[in-house]
């Protein structure tokens, strides 16, 4: 029997006749006997590579045979858009079996919502807030029906497993557990990750059911049709998409939300048929962008990162991408979005508008080619997040006894690597600080804790993320989005105002603070939005991969002409570097700039722990730290050999800006505030291979 006999023979009999599929995918068919096994999974396979399916056809095999009830499947994704359009795919599957799917996360009205709680469907798509939400629901019907799950599915899994957003996620999966009274089977799906074992082993660290990670060979992706060029500022890479692809259908990624905006406002003006899409544009906007370029031809779509993940826009013709990404595995991700229709080959062009794009795009390139993928590591150290939990548990169980309430903290996964000591330092605060309380029998939300997260109904307990303030931007009855408050706080901000959002410009007529929105009319002059976001440092590999792009002196066959002439332009600026060595350099002015090409995190922490002997940092970047007057090479050297990477990780001091992004940091005492942000500040293995790398000296 091969594997797709294997499936229910009503999932079968549609494959073939109703969806019309000849044959399934190598890792739809690989991945059903693993999951029909009920095997904790990870499954792998580049972009359209066929993973909800893989996933779902053998759980639906398993749902039709077991006769399970509804709700049966969780299927978890990080994004909403993502979920809403994945929604009408499984919709349309359990149809097909007489069975139901519906989505559930905070765009859905109420009345949908309590439609679901009297019906449920038997799969359910969510996000783990929403999930959260559910659990301390003092709602009895949905906690019957949360009794009822057998499998979840993780979608995008590598989007989770990076930042706390993935530990939130284990904790409410391991309560979820509990509520059931079972393992429930554990599905992850992502693109091609670092570190495959490791991240199942994260999924499902204490689950006792085996596990396996599927990932059959693929096609060689390094046959893609790659190409780097330079073309300096924003302005000319417009010019050149707008004359590049005529007739074809381009997806265009950029590094920022403000450089979407601006970039398609400069398209429009060059006449091409453009469409936008990033989180700050409402869910209706977006989604009407999204389907007009699926529908359309010879149109470029202009995105964030958020269409990196699996939203479906349809067959695409071309990625470009504006600068570079800083990670390999999104350039996967992008990449493979095209190459999916029968004799087209995955492509991707970068268009580098600055010196420092250029470098990383090459040292990006060289990974990829190496082979080289980031593994995904789970961020050390969750304390907020254990804070976090104790207040859900307290909300979802009414009240719990404070030894129950540790016990049940300490089985949570982001608690696991945690000594029982933290634990209870962390409960003991929140109780002195009545962010929870207690009668002597059992611990519930204090005063301080209702007043910080209580508002409507405790949802800012379900979101481990804080949100930027925003002002919602309003053209008529239609909501187009939102922008960041702040670009109307200066000076001269107010009415007037010229705004760019969906890649059209909008003049301000009236600002509601009250109401906190912007209300607008459309304007053919060129508007501007900025948002504030936090910038992910480059990482030590790539740094190290660019060292090795300016002192190499070969060219890449991938480097367009312009390419070519200006890396070798910027490799004549940096004649001292060496490739197994850093190098400090004494300019003529009789400064000195020690070149590292560790990352702005472990340049920064040198800096802070050099300065304690003496040895004061005026500047630190990705590369390099440079020293102020009176430096001293002996003193440096002393210094240096008392360093040691304990010292970087404990020892340096953090901005107080970081203590107040990171939610639920005044539920942490403040040692352990600042213990959590030195472990994840740096790599030990990465300062200790700095520390003791050979340092070159050389006067210019």
């Amino acid at each position: 029997m091969n594997a797709f006999e294997r499936l229910d023979p009503l999932v079968q009999h549609h494959i073939v006749n109703t969806l019309g599929w000849r044959n399934l995918r190598p890792l739809q068919e690989a991945s059903i006997g693993p999951v029909l096994s009920g095997q904790h999974c990870l499954l792998l396979a580049p972009t359209a590579g066929g993973k909800t399916e893989s996933a779902m056809f053998p759980l639906l095999s398993r749902m039709c045979a077991e006769n399970w009830p509804a709700p049966s499947i969780l299927y978890v994704c990080p994004l909403k858009a993502l979920i809403n359009n994945l929604g009408e795919r499984l919709e349309n599957y359990t149809q097909m079996l007489g069975r139901s799917a519906s989505v559930w996360h905070g765009d859905v009205t109420q009345s949908a919502k309590q439609h679901l709680r009297s019906d449920p469907p038997d799969v359910l798509l969510t996000t783990p807030e929403s999930l959260e939400a559910m659990l301390i629901s003092t709602n009895p019907a949905m906690r019957a029906h949360l009794q009822k799950f057998q499998a979840v599915v993780v979608d995008e899994i590598h989007a989770f497993a990076g930042d706390d957003r993935g530990w939130h996620l284990l904790c409410v999966l391991e309560r979820l557990n509990e509520i059931c009274g079972r393992e429930l089977q554990r599905i992850g799906l992502s693109a091609t990750v670092g570190n495959p074992d490791s991240l199942l082993q994260w999924l499902v660290a204490d689950g006792v059911n085996e596990r396996v990670v599927v990932q059959p060979p693929s096609e060689n992706a390094l046959k893609a049709e790659i190409a780097l060029d330079f073309v300096g500022s924003l302005e000319n890479a417009a010019i050149v998409i707008s004359r590049l692809h005529h007739g074809e259908k381009r997806l265009v990624f950029c590094d920022s939300r403000s450089r979407v905006e601006s970039l398609s406002s400069l398209l429009r003006a060059a006449g091409v048929r453009v469409f936008v899409s990033h989180s700050s544009l409402s869910a209706v906007e977006r989604r009407r962008s999204e389907e007009a370029f699926a529908r359309g031809d010879d149109c470029v779509i202009v995105a964030t990162s958020t269409l990196e993940l699996g939203i479906d826009v349809g067959d695409l013709d071309r990625v470009i991408q504006i600068d570079a990404p800083g990670r390999v595995a999104s350039f996967l991700q992008r990449l493979g979005r095209t190459g999916r229709r029968a004799g087209k080959s995955r492509n991707c062009l970068f268009l580098c508008t600055s010196d420092d794009s250029l470098l990383q795009a090459a040292a990006l390139l060289d990974l990829w080619i190496s082979g080289y993928v980031e593994p995904i590591v789970a961020p050390l150290l969750p304390y907020h997040i254990v804070a976090q939990q104790a207040m859900a548990l307290c909300l979802q169980k009414g009240g719990m006894g404070r030894v129950d309430l540790i016990e049940a903290i300490k089985n949570l996964p982001a608690a696991k690597s945690m000594a029982s000591s933290d634990l209870s330092v962390i409960l003991a605060h929140m109780l002195q600080e009545k962010l929870l309380d207690s009668d002597g029998v059992r611990c519930f939300i204090g005063n301080t804790g209702e007043e910080s997260f209580g508002r409507r109904s405790f949802q800012e307990i379900v979101s481990v993320f804080t949100s930027p303030p925003v002002l919602t931007v309003t053209d008529g009855r239609s909501e187009l989005g939102a922008v960041d408050q702040n670009q109307f706080v200066s000076a001269g901000a107010g009415p007037c105002k010229l705004i760019s959002l969906g890649g059209r410009a909008w003049q301000v007529t009236n600002i509601n603070w009250k109401e906190r929105r912007v209300y607008v009319v459309p304007s053919e002059a060129l508007g501007k939005t900025a948002w504030r976001g936090a910038s992910r440092g480059l990482s030590f590999a790539l740094c190290r991969a660019i060292r090795k792009v300016l002192v190499c002196e070969g060219q890449s066959s991938l480097w367009s002409q312009r390419a070519k002439e200006r890396l070798h332009g910027i490799r004549q600026e940096y004649p001292f570097l060496r490739p197994d060595a850093t190098t400090v350099v004494q300019n003529a002015d009789g400064n000195f700039e020690w070149y590292t090409f560790s990352g702005s995190s472990i340049n920064s922490a040198l800096g802070e722990v050099l300065a304690r002997t003496g040895i004061i940092s005026d500047r630190t970047d990705e590369y390099a730290i440079s020293f102020a007057d009176g430096f001293n090479r002996d003193h440096f050297e002393k210094a240096m050999a008392l360093v040691s990477a304990i010292d970087l990780l404990t020892e340096t001091r953090t901005n107080e800006a970081v203590e107040r992004e990171m939610k639920f940091s005044q539920c942490v005492p403040r040692d352990l505030r600042l213990k959590e942000i030195g472990a994840r500040r740096c790599n030990m293995d990465e300062i200790t291979l700095l520390l003791n790398e050979h340092r070159h000296w050389i006067n210019l």
